[in-house]
């Protein structure tokens, strides 16, 4: 477990760049998509959850990991437009449905101002028979710092 104090892992930035917005001007909707996934991908590794523990390919001696953690819903609004150069703040609140899903909430501020939010909801399967499982020990560790840090009970 990670000994950094949790929002090191749960407050990023990001600085949107050209090539994320379309020729209005502003961010694609699939931006936030990815930026909230690549969030919550840069939240496991300051945490200290090595990639190769939880996305297949990661590791190209390791085997792939026995769980997978495929989204199964996501939803996103935006309340701004989001253009290039905007520096923003991503706070990342992870919560345990149960003991095989999760979601991750991402909130996107510039400045004080939230413009976005989105939230990937994700479900543990056995990589092999593709059927519900628990949790990853590693996801379920940082699911409960994190919770403890956001003042939740863990399930």
């Amino acid at each position: 477990m990670s000994t950094k104090q949790p929002g090191s892992w749960l407050q990023l930035k990001r600085v949107v760049r050209f090539g994320d917005t379309d020729p209005a001007g502003v961010i694609h909707f699939h931006q936030l998509f990815r930026w909230s996934h690549e969030g919550w991908e840069e939240s496991l590794q300051l945490f200290g959850l090595p990639a190769a523990e939880v996305f297949p390919g990661a590791s190209k001696t390791d085997p792939a990991p026995p769980i997978a953690l495929p989204i199964v819903h996501c939803q996103a609004d935006f309340l701004s437009p989001i253009k290039t150069a905007d520096n923003l703040s991503v706070q990342l609140s992870p919560e345990r449905i149960d003991l095989s899903s999760f979601v991750v909430r991402t909130q996107f501020f510039r400045g004080s101002e939230e413009v976005a939010n989105s939230v990937l909801h994700h479900l543990a399967i056995n990589a092999q028979t593709r059927k519900r499982c628990d949790l990853p020990v590693g996801i379920c560790r940082w699911l409960e710092a994190s919770s403890l840090y956001l003042g939740v009970q863990p399930v």
